[in-house]
């Protein structure tokens, strides 16, 4: 568990920043955070460091295989491993009926939560078959395997996050190295409050749905992408864990 190099893209905001800080918190940890930011990514890597953790920020949008490519060398290069990659880089795109969707949103959403992911591991793989161990966690959502109308972009894009993490972790497996993905429901991110409307009546109707009748938190996710990854979860592999309040069972 101690002194493992992790890697968080997308890490800037909501689920996310809770992971950096939750993995932070874990002895000796030495993290890489990614995003399109550099401010925000310099000031997170602060926060980290704070908690006693090593940090740096490396600018890369998964979009771009050049991007790519460069975090993950730099990521070794800066501390010789990578034990931890989570695939938080996502957007939830433009909402609505089929009858309305467009293919600029398409685009934009597959090539950020699908593109995207599909480059972080063929890169992050690279590495970690080499090394015969590593863990990496793809985050897929409530909609990657429950329908609801509206969505229905977005989560395709997430069906594809499933499919692509099963699939790679059969192939990685033989070399050591596990694949996973979770999946959260409503969580209190801007992504919600803009699925929301801003509207706290919304927020209070997403969240009766739920069995647990409340909506999650950052901090939750965080806390089970941190027992994903770690030696606890040894013999968990091409496994998607819902992280829902019961949502997925209704």
């Amino acid at each position: 568990m101690a002194n493992r190099v992790i890697l968080i893209t997308g890490a800037l905001t909501g689920i996310g920043r809770a992971t950096a800080l939750a993995f932070a918190r874990e002895k000796n940890a030495q993290i890489v955070i990614s995003g399109r930011r550099e401010p925000d990514g310099k000031q997170l890597a602060d926060e980290v460091r704070a908690l006693g953790a090593e940090a740096e920020f490396i600018y890369s949008d998964v979009r771009n295989e050049d991007d790519v490519r460069n975090l993950i060398d730099k990521t070794v290069e800066r501390f010789g491993r990578l034990d931890v990659a989570v695939n938080n880089a996502g957007t939830d795109g433009t909402s609505g009926p089929i009858v309305s969707q467009t293919e600029d949103n398409y685009r934009i959403t597959f090539d950020t939560n699908v593109l995207g992911v599909l480059l972080s591991m063929k890169h992050e793989l690279r590495v970690m078959t080499t090394q015969g161990r590593g863990s990496i966690i793809n985050i897929s959502s409530v909609l990657g395997h429950r329908p609801y109308a509206g969505v229905s972009v977005y989560s395709a894009s997430k069906y594809a996050v499933e499919g692509l993490t099963l699939s790679a972790a059969l192939e990685a497996a033989a070399s050591g190295v596990r694949v996973n993905a979770v999946a959260p429901g409503p969580i209190q991110t801007a992504m919600l409050d803009r699925a929301a409307g801003e509207k706290e009546e919304v927020k209070a109707a997403f969240a009766s749905s739920v069995p647990l009748k409340r909506i999650g938190t950052p901090e939750e996710v965080a806390r089970t992408i941190v027992f994903v990854a770690s030696d606890s979860a040894s013999y968990i592999t091409g496994h998607v864990l819902s992280i829902d309040g019961g949502l997925s069972s209704t």
